[in-house]
């Protein structure tokens, strides 16, 4: 497989990992992309299906074993080269992930792996559809949330402390 000046695109995948209010990125020790922060993510292997292509690369990139969930989105990823002629072609397929166990610890064709709040992305310039599926991970969660928040109260007896109401 040909991954500069490719003849087809290459199908790659992502996994969105946040917990605790922070997500999950690696710094590529490879081009494309090389020394910049990114999504774990990587190149869909032959007979391979997406969801197991995202827990791969999770593992291979940062030591997290994750439960892929939510598809967030489908991302164009094309990088040309001084001359206009397309360098990198990717169709990028990005999971919400949950993490499952592992030992965080940076590998493969990562140079380093760390968390970062929302606050600490803008200094980073990732690309735009990066910024935009990880917005798109945010608001899963918290709609996720407000779900089973809206669930678990529906499920209370009409006293919020399990208790019947005088009205």
């Amino acid at each position: 497989m040909q991954r500069e000046f490719p003849e087809t695109p290459l199908v790659g995948v992502g996994a969105i990992i946040i917990e605790d209010a922070r997500v999950l990125l690696v710094k590529r020790a490879h081009p494309p992309l090389q020394a910049q922060w990114s999504i774990p993510g990587g190149v869909l292997e032959v007979g391979e299906l997406v969801r197991e292509a995202a827990i791969r690369e999770a593992r291979e990139e940062t030591g997290l074993i994750v439960e892929p969930g939510d598809l967030l989105g489908v991302y164009d990823r094309v990088l040309r080269n001084a001359e206009q002629r397309v360098q990198y072609h990717y169709v990028l397929i990005d999971f919400l992930c949950r993490r499952a166990g592992g030992e965080l610890q940076a590998a493969d064709d990562a140079a380093e792996v760390r968390w970062f709040t929302r606050e600490e992305l803008p200094p980073l310039n990732l690309a735009e559809d990066t910024l935009d599926v990880i917005r798109k991970g945010y608001a899963a969660l918290a709609s996720f949330r407000i779900l089973r928040s809206t669930r678990s109260c529906a499920d209370e007896p009409s006293g919020m402390d399990g208790t019947e109401s005088d009205s």
